[in-house]
């Protein structure tokens, strides 16, 4: 399997040789040169499978340059009950991803997939924790050492971190927007006192924290003398983990082949519904792939009107979903890429001068705004009085408390349902991190487990830097010692 940059850059690379890095040299994102495919057989030979076996047959076709035997003990090792311990009373815990029907609703069954039952509470454990297994295995076998430099919007931080802590060879800069996380969030983040844990909180917002991320990896002579490395979802390897639970939802959800199910997302990154994008690509029946999003609704508007038009961070609202408060969405490109047609040197046209100069494009019209709906994707948008009104009215009608991002989800989902086809939309994460929306809606606390108890009051380690690329750069030279 050999990967190519979304940009053009002519130099196929392996799964192992983008591990450790972020964007290609030009800039662009790394896709395969062509999406591997999954027959209806092999799908039905897949039901018995536990998740970690699942997926080891979905990694095996990406990254192929790993022994068989090593990333089967990797995702051995990752995905246990003992590291997914969190599932709701009910939920069957060696699922991993236990499937929940909320109820009949237009006809069809709704449906929740659960992803939230990692060490953060939080949807991006999921791939987050094998990342850190893959790492610490490359590193040793090369004999080298990674500073990962990553942004996060609230749950990709503190995956991160939690997955990287104590591994060996690896330090971590997090940067994330100052006081705009839950204060959840902050404190499973700002609260390790890890050595190689280094949290950021950047004055600005998350597109702040993500452009300077990007900035520095297109420094190729500062990224390759400080060994840098990426987790955000611009690194290829947690897309293609993200993959896996698409095939477990869908066999969960169905009894036989070639039967469709919908997914909904909650998406800000769009790493996570890329990821189902991926899964369809390979064969996996998905009727509808929904797009949810906040206040902050870039991604909905495209996908109505064929307009990406970036907001600037005085234009992004911060919002009682905060993980998804995003206005320039880095894995758009990987998908954009297909749907021009996998033209490199059109897309980096896109990006480079109307994306970075004008603020976005144009495809309304176009037979690439066609190829959208072959694609299966739809949207919607939702607001901070919706997921107050759904969180009421899960807990009323079926008794189950949702955060607020799911909240988005469960709305658009709603719109969107085609009798007889299954709609399934992802956690992102448990209600626990969003206390005071919560409190809010239902005048109630969210439960939350007992190792989490009291994590706001504990100490709490991070510097306040402004969003300066250079003063980054900084930060890390001098507490890398290279």
């Amino acid at each position: 399997m050999k990967y190519q940059s979304t940009r053009g850059h002519e130099m196929p690379q392996t799964f192992s040789e983008i591990l450790l890095g972020g964007l290609a040299p030009d800039g662009g994102l790394y896709l395969p040169r062509e999406y591997p495919q999954v027959t209806a057989d092999e799908l039905e030979a897949w039901r018995k499978l536990s998740y970690a076996d699942l997926a080891f047959e979905v990694l095996s076709r990406f990254c192929d340059d790993i022994p068989a035997e090593d990333l089967r003990a990797l995702t051995r090792k990752t995905y246990t009950a003992e590291v997914y311990c969190n599932a709701r009373p009910g939920d069957n815990t060696a699922d991993i991803t236990p499937l929940r029907t909320l109820g009949e609703e237009g006809g069809t069954r709704l449906q929740l997939l659960g992803l939230s039952n990692g060490p953060t509470l939080a949807f991006k454990d999921m791939a987050m924790q094998l990342l850190g297994n893959l790492f610490e295995y490359a590193l040793a076998r090369a004999g080298q050492e990674l500073n990962i430099l990553g942004a996060t919007s609230g749950d990709t931080g503190s995956a991160a971190e939690y997955a990287m802590r104590g591994k060996r060879g690896i330090r971590v800069f997090m940067l994330s927007p100052h006081r705009k996380m839950s204060a959840f969030q902050t404190a499973q983040m700002f609260s390790l006192q890890d050595p190689n844990i280094f949290n950021l909180a950047v004055e600005g917002v998350f597109d702040d924290c993500q452009d300077i991320v990007k900035a520095v990896s297109n420094d190729l002579d500062y990224k390759a003398r400080q060994k840098i490395g990426t987790v955000n979802s611009i690194n290829w390897a947690r897309v293609v983990a993200q993959v896996v639970y698409y095939f477990k939802g869908w066999l969960l959800a169905t009894d036989g082949p070639g039967q469709k199910v919908s997914f909904c997302v909650p998406s800000g990154n769009f790493g996570n519904v890329c990821a189902g994008h991926i899964a369809r690509m390979m064969g996996l029946p998905i009727d509808k792939l929904v797009v949810a999003t906040n206040e902050n609704d870039v991604l909905d508007e495209f996908f109505r009107t064929g307009t990406y038009r970036v907001r600037k961070s005085a234009e992004t609202y911060h919002t009682s979903s905060p993980s998804m408060d995003i206005s320039k969405a880095s894995n758009f490109e990987r998908f954009v890429f297909d749907l021009l047609g996998r033209d490199g040197d059109k897309l980096a046209k896109m990006f480079r001068e109307d994306v970075d100069t004008k603020g976005g494009f144009d495809l309304s019209g176009t037979p690439e705004f066609e190829r959208i709906r072959a694609f299966g994707f739809v949207s919607g948008r939702s607001t901070h009085e919706d997921r107050l009104a759904t969180i009421r009215g899960l807990s009323e009608r079926y008794g189950i408390t949702i955060d607020t991002h799911t909240a988005d989800g469960i709305k658009v989902a709603r719109e969107h349902l085609t009798p007889g086809v299954p709609m399934l939309v992802l956690e992102t994460a448990l209600p626990a991190k969003f206390a005071d929306t919560i409190r809010e809606a239902l005048g109630v606390e969210p439960e939350r487990p007992a190792s989490f108890e009291g994590i706001e009051n504990l100490p709490q380690r991070f510097e306040v830097m402004p969003a300066e690329v250079d003063r980054i750069k900084a930060y890390i030279a001098g507490h890398t010692g290279l």
